[in-house]
């Protein structure tokens, strides 16, 4: 008789496991907590860093601002891909304000990776400091998610995978040695094939 308790109950035991595991959803999973997240003021930071999150902030601002909350996380994380790669400069703003020379048959040209940057309205409100004279509650933020992204960089998971560079959908730059990863918004990402920094965004 105690046997068959016994039985009866690893029995019950092996079922309730069962239930537990086959009714753990995917979602239910992912739900788990996660490693919290850091929320530091822009006044605390030390004036580098200051600097480098205006930097990324502008360049979200000018390329994302009317992107999902996604996308302007992409092109953050597209920045600071292209701060880890040896291909481009390793800071944020001179990823950001860095320019290449394209050399067509014939004549070259010099052109910003990040297009707005070469735009003189935009580049005259960026030197200026336009965006925080004024009250802008975008570009406030957008400066607070960036100062949260470089904070908490490490235990983000980045939605381009990898990318070094994207474009509108409504364009076709035909670029060679790149590999799209996604679309997220309005925007297309890449992946570099053949260390490429001479191609812009």
């Amino acid at each position: 008789m105690q046997t068959f308790l016994l039985k009866v109950q690893v029995l019950t035991l092996i079922c309730l496991i069962l239930f537990a595991v086959t009714h753990f959803t995917k979602n239910e999973v992912e739900a788990a907590p996660t490693p919290t997240k850091i929320i530091v003021p822009f006044t605390s930071l030390n004036s580098d860093v200051q600097k480098e999150m205006v930097c990324l902030a502008e360049n979200i601002y000018f390329e994302a601002r009317n992107e999902p909350i996604e996308g302007m996380y992409a092109v953050a994380f597209v920045t600071m891909n292209r701060v880890q790669s040896e291909s481009f400069p390793d800071t944020i703003c001179d990823v950001v304000k860095q320019k290449t020379r394209v050399k067509n048959i014939g004549n070259s040209r010099v052109v910003c990776q990040f297009s707005w940057y070469c735009e003189s309205k935009l580049k005259y409100i960026s030197e200026n400091r336009l965006l925080t004279k004024d009250t802008n509650q975008v570009y406030n933020d957008i400066l607070k998610l960036s100062i949260f992204f470089y904070v908490n960089y490490e235990m983000m998971k980045d939605p381009t995978i990898g990318a070094l560079f994207y474009h509108a959908d409504y364009v076709n730059p035909r670029w060679k040695n790149v590999q799209k990863t996604v679309q997220i918004g309005r925007h297309i990402f890449y992946q570099d094939k053949g260390n490429r920094s001479d191609i812009t965004s």
